[in-house]
């Protein structure tokens, strides 16, 4: 029972949340705040003036659903939530200027250890955390909400494929899927693969390229390609016609296809010189042509037989 000097019950609820939010500050706010600026610990965050189009986008990751508790650590939850959604604007060419985080979890998560892995997500992209909120809920999710701006020339969309158009992606595909696979048959969690799949990398600097090089459209490979690149036809009312698909060492076909969460970029261009030329000049990887853009829409095939949809998709 409780005596006089005991606060009431309600009071020491709060004194532990605020507690708990105390220390979820102090390992989000790892990064200083730039002048005029207010991140976490008010109402809401104060952010300067975004230079060109501002770009808000938000991605949820669910602890049994986008990542597998008996394999990874509940860090990996927190970073795989904050960098899909910051790929999501390394997808239309932008740059981040911070990220709000909403997190619900059954009593007993050790919610210090998934904040973990979002500040060293935010820490690797450059996109600060400047806000969020915590709730009780019956399963592990976390809810990113970034922001971004895209500078000079408008941020790059999935429907401005042009008929003509060379299609390509950032980089082989298959690393991720490749790698849950491993895990399961027993790699560590320091397996190349396995790391592709528990702490992906957002393309921003490729993204920031491509759009300097004028692509005409471009996403990211969240899903996989065999879905993905139907959605990019879809968005810009194209075939296409596609004449390899570039698997990832230690990955198979499938898994380069269908297998999701690689975060390369998809493309397309018509100057693919120039588009080389500025990865180049920017130290990156030069981007994989697999393909073309057809006026047909009902044309999608992957050297010459019918592709059919493939990729991660929710049932609801």
């Amino acid at each position: 029972m409780t005596t006089p000097s005991d606060p009431p019950a309600h009071e020491e609820h709060s004194r532990r949340e605020d507690d708990l939010l105390e220390r979820i500050a102090a390992i989000v706010g790892r990064r200083t705040i730039p002048p005029g600026e207010v991140h976490v610990g008010d109402d809401a965050a104060v952010l300067e003036p975004f230079v060109g189009q501002a770009l808000i986008s938000t991605d949820i990751a669910v602890l049994g659903v986008h990542l597998d508790a008996e394999l990874f650590p509940l860090e990996d939850l927190g970073f795989k939530a904050v960098a899909s959604a910051v790929s999501d604007l390394a997808a239309m060419g932008g740059r981040p200027r911070g990220a709000v985080v909403a997190v619900t979890s059954p009593p007993g998560t050790d919610l210090e250890e998934l904040h973990r892995g979002i500040a060293d997500a935010a820490a690797v992209t450059g996109c600060p955390i400047v806000g969020g909120d915590l709730a009780r809920g019956t399963d592990v999710a976390v809810a990113v909400t970034v922001f971004g701006e895209c500078p000079g020339r408008g941020a790059v969309l999935r429907s401005g494929a042009r008929v003509g158009d060379e299609i390509l992606v950032s980089g082989p595909l298959g690393r991720s899927s490749a790698g849950l696979r491993r895990r399961r048959a027993g790699a560590g969690l320091d397996d190349e693969l396995v790391i592709a799949h528990r702490r992906p990398w957002p393309r921003l600097a490729e993204g920031l390229a491509a759009r300097a090089a004028g692509v005409h459209a471009m996403m990211d490979l969240s899903d996989g390609i065999g879905i993905d690149l139907h959605r990019m036809a879809d968005a810009s009312g194209v075939g296409f016609e596609l004449s390899n698909v570039p698997v990832a060492d230690g990955a198979t076909l499938d898994e380069a296809l269908n297998g999701g969460e690689d975060y390369e970029l998809l493309m397309t261009s018509s100057d693919v010189g120039r588009l080389r030329l500025i990865f180049a000049d920017r130290g990156l990887r030069g981007p994989i042509i697999i393909g073309r853009i057809v006026a047909d829409p009902a044309t999608r095939t992957l050297d010459g037989a019918p592709l059919e949809r493939g990729g991660f998709q929710h049932r609801f």
